[in-house]
């Protein structure tokens, strides 16, 4: 088994969360409303039609979550900051919204945890979506006076950032599929804010970069190990890889869109200016790797656009699936490290990983066993990387507490501390505990 010191001095060691999961107080002290409070409220869409307008209430109670978080002995806290709460209705800054998170940081730092920033988080305001929200070009200046805000009022106590949380995510779902806020679908809202995402996330980092001080800039990509179901579904698996894993990455790398594998993206175009190839390119400090899943991929000429379907890890009988039906895949994330590794990354962070499995509270205790199995398979592939040379340097386990999982609502619990959420108590779990030990 290994210890903590194997990974070395200076790999860091974390616990992450979002604001509209987490905060609540969706319309205290000058909070705007978000497209997730407005989608949230719409009947049907969100399992048993929760909301986070209280989600676990980390507006009041973040001394008390930074406190657990130091008692399990992680030594960063990376949180999102909530646009609709530091800018108003007229993008002017809201100094309540700003002065909780100084409140934030500042707890955080007085403890001895690093608070890493991830500028956007899924929760743009309303009146911005309102007026097309991603596929809206104009969406590049506002998301710049936000960036801009942002590091200036925080930048003097907080060097770690990162522009973007998982853009396929809220794009796909969000402008494609219409499952999650603001409910959009169809092709061309996704290629739009496919295109507007990837020029905000370098603008977001060039702003970053010139309004803090020896800044650490990276952004974070959703990535899952994609396979071929069989030998003749090689293109198909293909064609999935290059929408999930290379459609943000690579243009941020300058290396443009994959039209090679994906032609639909080559409609795209139709919404490109000249030196789009050269703005959407950014030399990040860091690349922040989201790993849950792996993906088996089979040929299927009925889907639109990619020909290529999902086979469910039901339908493989595989053994291990967590609640939200994905399959828990530890090699998939040391066979992702490796090939971020290929694209000559200066420095990859594990910004997410975690499991929801079905906890039970008892006594005041949770003990889940399968999720300590999976936090140590999934840290053994990651030293299994390390000790090959993949300049892999830190990990945050998703997340610090429980909390609103989107349109699963609060179902699927993914973390360390356990919320009842009628009383809003927290305890911690057998795993968080595991890590306390560990971190020790």
């Amino acid at each position: 088994m290994f210890t903590r010191s194997d990974f070395g001095e200076d790999f860091v060691w974390g616990v992450a969360q979002a604001s509209y999961q987490t905060e609540g107080g969706f319309d205290t002290e000058g909070k705007i409303l978000s497209v997730w409070d407005v989608f949230s409220h719409k009947k049907g869409k969100i399992e048993r039609n929760e909301n986070a307008d209280i989600a676990t209430d980390f507006y009041h109670k973040f001394p008390e979550d930074l406190e657990l978080a130091k008692q399990m002995n992680f030594d960063a806290f990376r949180f999102s900051l909530s646009w609709p709460r530091i800018l108003d209705n007229n993008g002017k800054p809201n100094q309540k919204g700003i002065d909780f998170y100084n409140r934030v940081i500042d707890k955080s730092l007085e403890l001895g945890i690093e608070p890493w920033i991830t500028l956007y988080h899924w929760d743009h305001p309303q009146y911005i979506e309102d007026k097309g929200g991603w596929t809206n070009r104009d969406m590049v200046k506002w998301f710049s006076d936000f960036a801009d805000i942002a590091s200036k009022k925080f930048g003097d106590r907080v060097k770690n950032w990162m522009v973007l949380n998982e853009p396929f995510s809220f794009t796909f779902n969000g402008y494609f599929t219409g499952e999650m806020a603001p409910g959009k679908k169809g092709l061309k809202n996704f290629l739009k804010a496919i295109h507007h995402s990837n020029l905000c996330q370098a603008e977001g980092g060039r702003i970053i970069r010139s309004n803090v001080e020896n800044s650490n800039i990276g952004t974070t990509q959703f990535m899952a190990h994609v396979e071929p179901f069989s030998e003749k579904d090689k293109v198909a698996s293909a064609k999935i890889d290059a929408l999930i894993n290379r459609i943000f990455l690579e243009p941020s790398l300058g290396m443009g869109y994959p039209t090679d594998i994906l032609p639909v993206i080559k409609k795209i175009e139709k919404y490109m200016q000249q030196d789009d190839i050269q703005k959407m390119k950014f030399d990040f400090d860091f690349i922040g790797l989201q790993y849950y899943f792996r993906l088996i991929v089979k040929r299927n000429f009925l889907m639109p656009y990619v020909g290529a379907k999902e086979v469910k890890p039901e339908q493989r009988k595989v053994q291990d699936i967590n609640e939200m039906g994905a399959e828990v895949y530890p090699i998939g994330l040391y066979k992702l490290l490796k090939r971020l590794d290929n694209y000559q990354i200066k420095k990859i962070h594990i910004t997410e990983n975690g499991v929801c499995y079905k906890d039970v509270l008892n006594n005041g205790r949770v003990d889940d066993q399968r999720r300590i199995e999976f936090f140590k398979s999934h840290l053994e592939q990651i030293l299994k990387a390390k000790k090959e040379g993949v300049n892999v340097d830190g990990y945050f386990v998703w997340s610090l507490t429980d909390n609103f999982e989107w349109d699963k609502g609060f179902r699927p619990r993914f973390g360390l501390v356990y919320v009842d959420y009628p009383t809003l108590k927290r305890y911690i779990k057998n795993s968080g505990l595991w890590f306390k030990e560990f971190l020790a």
